[in-house]
């Protein structure tokens, strides 16, 4: 190959790449301002509740919708480009519960429970800490 092909072919790469950026902000976009409006009337309808209602509805809709693609995809019905638009952006940005729900189910779908639920384990303790230890390290900020 010649120095000119491989410059055609390395600019062609970095416009695929570049593509598939633009689909997970476009997707992404779409999901950030629709989890804004979700929440945004959930907390309206249950002002004064303690529970997270909205963070709830947000997560379990998130991951119907993931199951739904998820499937999808193993039966090839989602093209790439259609899964980096909705599950990695639009997704991405509305919930990462979804994600997290679907690496679960997949985990017990291949017969790997034990792994499965070290990881819910995992997931629950180690991003609990991570919240306690952030507002730790924060403590003395603002105040």
């Amino acid at each position: 190959m010649t120095a000119q092909e491989n410059e055609r072919w390395a600019t062609r790469d970095k416009g695929q790449h570049l593509n598939k950026i633009l689909l997970i902000g476009a997707g992404g976009f779409v999901g950030a301002i629709i989890r804004y409006w979700v929440g945004s009337y959930i907390q309206d309808l249950s002002k004064g509740a303690t529970f997270p209602y909205a963070t709830l509805l947000i997560n379990v809709t998130g991951c119907l919708v993931i199951g739904y693609l998820a499937r999808l995809t193993l039966h090839n019905v989602l093209s790439l480009e259609m899964r980096l638009l909705l599950i990695t952006g639009f997704l991405g940005a509305y919930t990462t519960f979804s994600t997290f729900g679907n690496e679960t189910v997949l985990l017990m779908q291949s017969n790997n429970s034990l792994l499965a639920y070290m990881y819910i384990a995992a997931s629950i303790i180690l991003g609990l800490g991570a919240v306690w230890l952030g507002q730790t390290l924060a403590g003395g900020v603002g105040t």
